[in-house]
Formats: C-alpha cells, structure tokens, sequence
C-alpha cells in the first residue's frame, strides 16, 4: 500500500492556490475540470519534489474546488496536514510577511500551526532537531485556533 493524496475541499481557486503556492510554496502538477460532474481538481506537489522530479510519485495534495457553492465549515474536524520546513523561524517570519496569521508560534523551534483559507489547519514541523528557542516566537500568544 502507497498514499497518493489528500483532498480537501476548497471554497475559492484563486485563494487557495494563493495560500498553497505563493505563500506555501507548493506548485501545481495537474489539473482536472470534470464537466459532468461539475467539479475541479487541482493537485499540488512540495516544490522539493517537483525540483527533485520526484512529484510523480510523491504524496500529493488534492484542492477540491466544486462549481456549485457549498458552505464548508469544520475545517478543524479534518485534522491538519503536516509539513516539514528546513528552517521553522525562517518559513514562519516568510508566511507572516506574506498576510498568514502564525495561530500556534514555533516557540519551541519544532512546531507552528497555520490555517488555510478554508479553515485547513496546518501543522509545520522543523526538519531535524528543534531550533534553539527564539524571539519573536518565544513571546509570541497564540492566536485562535488550530
């Protein structure tokens, strides 16, 4: 058995391609419009994979975006989606200059939590051992939920 992918569900294509892309840093390697289902699926791949070519193979992300409009709330039910960053201080400072809120700061150098437009909770993770704690996270609240 191999994961392929995880679907969320997507209210808006522009802003999440936004989120997933400019401010993640993931990159889109296809894309499905289904006409008679009237839905479109858009997957996403980490930019280390598609530099690597290994997108193909790798877990992939699936955006969901349905025509007709659907109210989808719960995003916290789903549980999150986790990602390994190089450098947690560094990707977090990047993400917030870019308008994401940090909910839960990395004040430990190991995690943070984000949010998706639609309520998709991420977790981001240090890549190896924690970073030394660091200021401006080590006095930074949380802020809502994740």
């Amino acid at each position: 058995m191999r994961y392929l992918h995880t679907m969320v569900r997507v209210a808006n294509i522009d802003d999440s391609l936004d989120f997933y892309c400019n401010k993640m840093g993931m990159q889109e390697v296809r894309r499905m419009d289904h006409e008679g289902g009237r839905f479109t699926l858009i997957f996403l791949a980490g930019s280390e994979d598609v530099a690597s070519g290994k997108a193909v193979s790798a877990p992939l992300l699936e955006l969901t975006y349905n025509w007709d409009p659907e109210e989808y709330s719960g995003g916290r039910n789903f549980g999150h989606l986790a990602y390994e960053v190089d450098n947690i201080y560094e990707f977090c400072a990047n993400i917030q200059e870019k308008g994401v809120t940090i909910n839960r700061p990395p004040r430990d150098g190991r995690m943070a939590f984000i949010k998706s437009p639609d309520g998709i909770s991420f977790e981001i993770l240090q890549k190896g051992d924690a970073l030394a704690p660091a200021e401006p996270w080590l006095s930074m609240e949380n802020t809502g939920s994740w």
